[in-house]
């Protein structure tokens, strides 16, 4: 009922900046969009959260004063803009939805549609 499609990965070097972008297409209700990471041989992991309805945002602490999720101009989406990238900020991204207002790190499993991905590569 839902597509999710990530976008804006690629290379970049410690410290630089990379904005990812979301977009879910469908007709099926999201309220809360979620951003995960993983890397192999690890769990999925939340990163950042945001509301559909009243923007309100959460992070992981990991990225807290780096990272800022935010939703795009429709509230169709969300973007994901990560400044001071480290290298351990390595992974593949994703992106995902529920009709759960959500708060607090999220949890993959409360996520419905997921996207398919898009990797991150962070160069020192």
């Amino acid at each position: 009922q839902l597509q999710v499609v990530e976008s804006g990965g690629g290379s970049v070097q410690t410290g630089g900046s990379l904005r990812l972008s979301c977009k879910a297409s469908g007709y099926a209700i999201w309220r809360t969009m979620a951003w995960f990471r993983q890397i192999p041989g690890k769990e999925r992991e939340g990163v950042a959260g945001v509301g559909r309805a009243d923007g309100r945002t959460y992070y992981a602490d990991p990225v807290k004063g780096r990272f800022t999720v935010s939703l795009n101009h429709d509230a169709s989406g969300s973007y994901l803009q990560m400044n001071d990238v480290k290298v351990d900020d390595t992974a593949m991204y994703y992106c995902a939805t529920t009709r759960a207002i959500d708060s607090g790190v999220p949890e993959p499993q409360q996520y419905d549609y997921w996207g398919q991905g898009t990797q991150v590569t962070v160069s020192s």
